[in-house]
């Protein structure tokens, strides 16, 4: 492989991690998704959880769809969210064993 394609490379991975990074750094955001890395949510349900309201709410959903980081589901008036990659599940969960009360 040349120099070249492996900077190319690199830098197309870093470019991924700071997409997910950025996801991460904002405290609701954080929150909705560690509910999401457990289960698939709707709306209501996520709202409930976070105690995040409107429309923050609608905000930070839009800037995780914005982010590519969730995908969502309709089901009839229902929107579903749940974390596109698995990856991003496993570095919540580390983040969670870090910094949350056991």
């Amino acid at each position: 492989m040349s120099k070249e394609l492996e900077i190319d490379l690199i830098r197309q991975s870093a470019d991924a991690v700071v997409t997910i990074l950025k996801s991460l750094a904002n405290t609701d955001r954080l929150l909705i998704l560690c509910y999401l890395a457990k289960q698939e949510l709707n709306v209501s349900q996520i709202e409930e959880k976070t105690n995040i309201t409107q429309p923050t709410l609608s905000q930070q959903l839009m800037m995780l769809r914005k982010s590519d980081v969730v995908h969502t589901r309709r089901d009839g008036k229902q929107i579903f969210y749940s974390i596109k990659d698995e990856k991003l599940i496993i570095v919540l969960s580390t983040l969670y064993e870090l910094y949350c009360p056991q």
